[in-house]
């Protein structure tokens, strides 16, 4: 679930919660939002603590977009590094007759 869904969601639940409907609550709302980010988006928001909830969200979204950029990229790199190491033997039997052998005495 990406940050964008999961605010949406939290947006939509916290409707019914007549606790965090009020503008007290913005910073416990803001408490509650960051305790359910996935770890990597919690590492980097954490340490800044925004109690706007708007701003947490908007921040924690660009900070799982680019962790996901990042990740996609360094991925396409590998599947790159991969395709080819498929080449089988660098000293393959291109040149060799059918009925040579590679050691021993030739009759």
């Amino acid at each position: 679930m990406t940050v964008a869904e999961y605010a949406a969601k939290f947006e939509s639940l916290s409707v019914f919660s007549p606790y965090y409907n009020t503008a007290e609550a913005e910073y416990d709302k803001c408490v509650k939002f960051e305790s359910k980010l996935r770890p990597e988006v919690k590492h980097l928001i954490g340490f800044s603590e925004i109690r706007d909830f708007q701003t947490l969200v908007n921040k924690s979204r660009i900070c799982d977009e680019d962790g996901r950029a990042k990740s996609n990229y360094y991925k396409a790199v590998n599947d790159n590094k991969r395709k080819g190491h498929d080449r089988g033997k660098p000293y393959g039997d291109k040149n060799k007759r059918s009925g040579e052998s590679s050691g021993g005495r030739k009759k």
